[in-house]
């Protein structure tokens, strides 16, 4: 019983941070049909950013809680800046090219920004680990987890549910669901698409500062770290379908559990487990278990 409950547990904590890379994503995708290789490397500046801020805030002297206003500022700040830049510098001259020529031009970046992170913190690892610990630990039987982890899931959750909200509850929600279902209609109709693309990447990038910022204090923060991050949220976006938010969060959930139950039974098998699970969903469900909506052509 203690095997299933470690295996429960640590697949929702895994699922919780492979979601917040994974919301990102999928949102880009859906909206402007861009498949961002770059996402990854966003991440990484998160991580960075916050460890730098949450460092010079706590070598400071300054309130160890307040190292947390750290990390989400360091995340807005990656996110609300390299956002738009990236969108209006770059993405902007791209829109209505192929979908493969995309990917190309975000993988492009995605070299371009890795290049920059090791110009701008060296290769060195950078450690933050004061948040991780300062809230204590929890007993679940006689296993033990830091309370920041149950933090982790309570922000996943809150995403999950404000993306829902944002979506399906507000005016400007509608709008992005009518861009979804038909770009050229919606552009017709007077709603600027271009102004929607910019706040969508804008989304994009901030989940996956987040998501790095918020994952500083667990891990040490290397060059290259984005690079597994873009692949296992390719891999959860794929499962739960290209797009598609409630897919994300599934497939989040799935790739985090398998994984858990190899990392304790089999740990050897712990990359494969990921890849099998895909291939097996994909056999029955080629676009994945939730299925994107798309434009209806008359």
């Amino acid at each position: 019983m203690e095997t299933v409950l470690a295996i429960v547990v640590d697949g929702v904590i895994h699922a919780s941070w492979l979601f917040m890379m994974a919301a990102g994503l999928t949102i880009i995708y859906g909206v402007m049909r861009i498949l961002n290789m770059a996402h990854g490397s966003l991440y990484a500046l998160g991580a960075y950013a916050a460890a730098s801020l949450a460092g010079a805030w706590l070598s400071g002297g300054h309130a160890p809680l307040g190292s947390y206003l750290m990390l989400v500022l360091a995340a807005l700040a990656v996110g609300l800046i390299l956002g738009p830049v990236i969108e209006r510098g770059l993405l902007l001259f791209m829109y209505g090219r192929d979908e493969v020529v995309l990917v190309l031009v975000t993988y492009a970046l995605f070299l371009i920004l890795e290049d920059a992170v090791k110009l701008v913190w060296g290769v060195e690892s950078y450690f933050i680990a004061e948040p991780y610990g300062l809230l204590g630990n929890v007993e679940l039987g006689s296993l033990s987890y830091p309370v920041y982890s149950g933090l982790l899931v309570l922000v996943a959750l809150a995403t999950g549910l404000g993306l829902r909200w944002g979506i399906y509850g507000t005016r400007y929600g509608k709008l992005l669901l009518a861009v979804i279902h038909d770009r050229e209609m919606s552009a017709a109709l007077g709603i600027d698409v271009r102004r929607v693309y910019l706040v969508t990447f804008t989304l994009g990038t901030t989940l996956a500062a987040i998501g790095g910022a918020i994952t500083a204090p667990t891990v040490s923060v290397v060059p290259g770290m984005g690079v597994e991050v873009i692949v296992l949220a390719f891999a959860v976006i794929v499962i739960g379908g290209l797009g598609s938010v409630p897919g994300a969060a599934l497939g989040a959930m799935i790739v985090g559990v398998v994984r858990s139950a190899a990392v304790h039974l089999l740990p050897q098998l712990e990359l494969f487990s990921i890849y099998a699970v895909m291939a097996c969903v994909l056999a029955f469900r080629p676009r994945g278990l939730f299925v994107a909506p798309e434009a209806r052509k008359i």
